[in-house]
């Protein structure tokens, strides 16, 4: 029989989690906003803490915020691990990664989207912003020691073609964050600004022939992920924000009951809170209204505070990729 630490599966976002890699907290900004493209999306509390970085490491302008940062992960990870869940964590780049990444910048902050699980599938994926395109590095070798011995496919996307930068190309792009699991069904957001159509149809050209449904999720263009928009609480009960869904839920998810919160709300990361299993759940105490509504259902609610992640665009779904989640 293979140890349970040994398989590699994800059912759903709320299936059981059992070992989960969660984010180191590093990130050198681009030389400036030319070089993004579009607007790196962030609260607009951050703003002016992150125009003070261009071409800096954020650990280095705001030496205590990245002290609070990291001590959010590790607080996030001891939670789990009280949980009972596995932890994991990528590396560090090392100096050669960084003076290749140059005046791009390098990312190490969100492991949600650089690779992904569906089933039991690993799935390595191409993020459109230059500064998160060697992502994936610090987590390669985790990924080698974990899944190629297990009995889990894992591939990768396409590179995509050489262009200038503020001008990703074609593709395709398809990141962790617009990929939501319940069980053969699987939902990709696209709003353009991370995965794409052509993103999207490699994933589902890939899947269909395992036997599962690929729904595209259209988002609007100022919505980076699509668990910026969703959130699968349990079957049957979501967290949704109406304003970033222009051509409603997904067919299979209509009927399910849904907290509803608001655009600001999303924008803060309200939708981005981790199940640990159907009835415990995660989030930041500046949702407390939201954890409210799903105490009155029967679920438990932790709070961490997360507020510095929260300025990078992202929260506890974006912080942990799971390797396994299941009953």
């Amino acid at each position: 029989m293979v140890a349970e630490t040994a398989k590699v599966r994800v059912d759903s976002e709320f299936a059981p989690l059992r070992s989960v890699v969660v984010s180191q907290s590093e990130f050198r900004a681009p030389a400036n906003a030319a070089i993004l493209g579009h607007s790196m999306p962030v609260e607009d509390s951050a703003v002016e803490i992150l125009e003070a970085v261009w071409g800096k490491d954020f650990g280095e302008v705001y030496p205590e915020k990245q002290k609070a940062w990291e001590a959010e992960r590790d607080e996030l990870a001891a939670v789990l691990t009280r949980h009972g869940v596995e932890v994991l964590r990528p590396r560090l780049f090392n100096d050669t990664e960084k003076e290749a990444a140059g005046d791009t910048g390098y990312a190490n902050f969100f492991v949600r989207d650089p690779w992904f699980t569906v089933g039991e599938h690993v799935i390595e994926g191409v993020l459109q912003f230059p500064h998160r395109r060697m992502e994936v590095l610090p987590s390669r070798q985790l990924l080698l020691d974990r899944v190629v011995p297990s009995s889990a496919r894992y591939v990768a996307l396409p590179q995509p073609e050489a262009s200038p930068l503020g001008h990703p190309g074609g593709g395709p792009f398809l990141e962790g964050g617009d990929v939501l699991v319940l069980g053969k069904e699987i939902f990709v957001g696209c709003s353009g600004m991370a995965t794409n159509e052509l993103g999207y149809r490699w994933l589902a050209k890939y899947l269909e022939p395992f036997g599962f449904t690929v729904t595209e999720v259209t988002l609007p263009e100022h919505v980076l992920h699509l668990d910026c928009a969703i959130s699968l609480i349990r079957d049957g009960l979501m967290i949704s924000c109406p304003a970033r869904l222009p051509a409603g839920l997904p067919a299979a998810l209509r009927d399910w009951e849904q907290i509803e919160v608001s655009e600001d709300e999303a924008a803060a990361m309200a939708t981005n809170g981790l199940s640990i299993d159907p009835s415990t759940y995660l989030t930041d105490p500046e949702f407390e209204r939201v954890g409210k509504e799903l105490e009155g259902r029967g679920i438990t609610v932790e709070y961490i505070d997360f507020s510095v992640s929260r300025l990078f665009g992202g929260a506890f779904r974006c912080t942990t990729q799971p390797l396994l989640r299941a009953d």
